[in-house]
C-alpha cells in the first residue's frame, strides 16, 4: 500500500458538532429513497446493500450544510460507489459532492477522494474489507478521512454546493456495496 499524505487539519479546534443522529433502523429503508430503480437496493442483515442497475439512495429525513457524514463500508472487487453530501435529489448521476468508494474499479479515481476535486489515485483499502469513511465538510472546506487518517483536506474555492440532500450510490450492475454505522451530525454554521 502506498504512503498516505496527509495535510494539515485547518478546522477549528473549537467546532462543536451536533448529536450523532443514526440514518439507518438496520431493518427496513423507511427514510430513504431511490431516484430511480429502487429495487437496486435492500436493507440485509443490519446493512444497506446496492446491488444491480445504476441507482442513488436518498436520506429524505435531513439535508446537509455544515455537517459530518460517516459510514462503515465494503465494496466489491471491481466495484464503485460514493457517499454523496450537499447533493440535490433528481434522477442519473445526482448534482453534489461525492465522498468516492472505490478500490479496484477502471475509474482510477479511489475511496477518499472528493470526486472530480480532489482525487486520491492510489488504493487506501483492499476490495470486500470493511472500512470507515468520514466526511466533514463546513463551509468550502472539505476534509475525508478512511479508517480515521485523513485522505483529502480541500478548501473548494467556488463552494459549488452549499446544501442538499446525503446520498448513497450504487454505480453499475456487477458492483455490489454495503453500507452500515450510517449517521451524521450536523456542524455549526461558519462565523464571518
Amino acid at each position: 500500500m502506498a504512503a498516505l499524505c496527509i495535510a494539515p487539519v485547518a478546522f477549528s479546534k473549537d467546532v462543536k458538532g451536533g448529536k450523532w443522529i443514526k440514518m439507518f433502523n438496520g431493518k427496513n429503508l423507511d427514510g430513504w429513497k431511490a431516484n430511480e430503480r429502487p429495487e437496486s437496493w435492500k436493507a440485509v442483515n443490519g446493512t444497506i446493500v446496492g446491488d444491480g442497475e445504476a441507482s442513488h439512495l436518498f436520506f429524505m429525513k435531513e439535508e446537509c450544510g455544515n455537517c459530518e457524514f460517516k459510514a462503515t463500508v465494503k465494496i466489491s472487487d471491481g466495484g464503485n460507489s460514493g457517499m454523496y453530501f450537499r447533493t440535490a435529489f433528481g434522477p442519473g448521476f445526482p448534482k453534489g459532492y461525492e465522498a468516492q468508494v472505490n478500490s479496484t474499479h477502471k475509474d482510477p479515481k479511489r475511496t477518499g477522494s472528493l470526486y472530480n476535486f480532489k482525487n486520491v489515485m492510489e488504493q487506501l483499502v483492499p476490495a470486500d474489507t470493511w472500512f470507515t469513511q468520514d466526511i466533514i465538510a463546513e463551509g468550502n472546506h472539505i476534509i475525508i478521512k478512511v479508517n480515521d487518517k485523513v485522505a483529502v483536506d480541500y478548501v473548494e474555492e467556488k463552494n459549488t454546493f452549499t446544501s442538499g440532500h446525503f446520498a448513497l450510490q450504487q454505480h453499475n450492475k456487477g458492483s455490489v456495496v454495503t453500507f452500515k454505522d450510517l449517521m451524521y451530525r450536523k456542524l455549526p454554521a461558519q462565523s464571518k
